[in-house]
């Protein structure tokens, strides 16, 4: 399989190609920065937990695949739960980000979020090492990730730090990329990007699992932009969730699931409305035993389980009524899409609403 991978290598490129997601110009570096030269011999498969990768045939098998690789569990830690704490990105994602990021020669840029090396890697090729700076809060990966991207014939600055405050010292970037999920878009990385620079970040929120978001940056020091599709990412370390009170479940109660369509509510333009009505409630969707189901909670106690014959609610919020007359007022707004939404990032904090001039689908 070691001297098989030229092919796999190139079916993967061209079904990337294929979906539009790897744009002719990114094309040539992903050809000559192959995935797995970054790929640690240890990795796990993350289904409902993360499944050891144990064989070489499966190690080969899952890393010209385009799913995410989880690389590291329990930050290290060799005692833990096995829970993923880092991973390569799937190859769909790391080129729509690199595309949405629309380098240039000449153009600057910091990573955010390091991990393997291979995003940083790619860009190198694509700008030159000299114009690369990659921040990761973890020592033990950035010092992993220095070594292997040198081995492969490049060297961007690889610094170890909280990329929470982006990365001062080389500043002002071009463009800022993040790898890891954010709350709350920091204002340093916008104070950090030159007036018209571009910063591309997966922003996460509770009633959604993650969205891409595009920004530009202003002369007043703010930065504006669109949402360019869904995008799951592991939290930045600093803003790993709290654990939940739990759910009293004595407190349970049937309540009529009501006519909304249970599909519509995972549908991002809602989750991004949705979010910003009901901060703090956190909305999954899934299948359980043959049924479509979605789960709400707060971080308070309370709860709700849905499907399309019952409703039962849990704790001291009515959830589920609430989403419910949530999504009539979305429907009444004419059911805004993803990509009307609009960020604003300030000194002040960030902003997010359907842009003025926008309409529903």
């Amino acid at each position: 399989m070691t001297d098989g991978w030229q092919e796999r290598h190139t079916a993967l490129l061209n079904a990337l190609a294929a979906s539009g997601a790897l744009s002719p110009d990114w094309r040539g570096a992903f050809e000559v920065v192959p995935r797995h030269r970054f790929i640690p011999a240890d990795i796990w498969e993350q289904k409902a937990t993360c499944v050891p990768v144990t064989t070489d045939d499966a190690w080969w098998d899952l890393v010209y695949r385009d799913v995410p690789i989880v690389t590291q569990v329990d930050d290290g830690r060799g005692d833990g739960p096995g829970l993923a704490t880092s991973s390569n990105s799937m190859p769909t994602m790391v080129a729509r980000m690199l595309g949405a990021l629309d380098v240039a020669a000449g153009h600057r840029v910091l990573e955010i979020g390091t991990g393997s090396g291979w995003n940083a890697a790619l860009l190198a090729e694509r700008l030159g090492s000299e114009n690369v700076t990659t921040v990761e809060v973890d020592e033990a990966l950035a010092k992993r990730a220095a070594k292997v991207i040198e081995a492969a014939g490049y060297r961007p600055d690889v610094v170890w730090g909280d990329g929470v405050h982006g990365w001062e010292s080389a500043a002002p970037y071009t463009r800022i990329i993040a790898t890891c999920a954010v709350r709350r878009i920091p204002h340093a990385w916008v104070r950090q990007t030159t007036v018209g620079g571009i910063i591309v970040a997966p922003l996460a929120g509770d009633f959604w699992s993650g969205a891409l978001v595009r920004l530009e940056t202003a002369a007043d020091g703010t930065a504006r932009g669109r949402f360019v599709g869904g995008a799951r990412f592991m939290p930045m370390r600093s803003e790993r969730p709290r654990p939940d009170a739990p759910v009293d479940s004595g407190t349970g109660r049937r309540v009529s699931p009501g006519p909304q369509p249970l599909g519509a509510l995972a549908d991002l333009g809602f989750a991004l409305y949705a979010g910003a009505r009901l901060p703090g409630v956190v909305m999954a969707d899934g299948t359980q035993d043959d049924t479509y189901q979605v789960w709400l909670h707060d971080r308070e106690g309370s709860a709700a389980v849905v499907n399309a014959q019952e409703a039962w609610q849990y704790g001291p919020r009515d959830l589920w009524r609430e989403v419910t007359a949530v999504y009539d007022d979305f429907v009444t707004a004419g059911c805004p899409s993803a990509d009307v939404f609009e960020l604003t990032v300030t000194s002040e904090g960030q902003q997010m609403w359907p842009h003025p001039g926008s309409q529903g689908r």
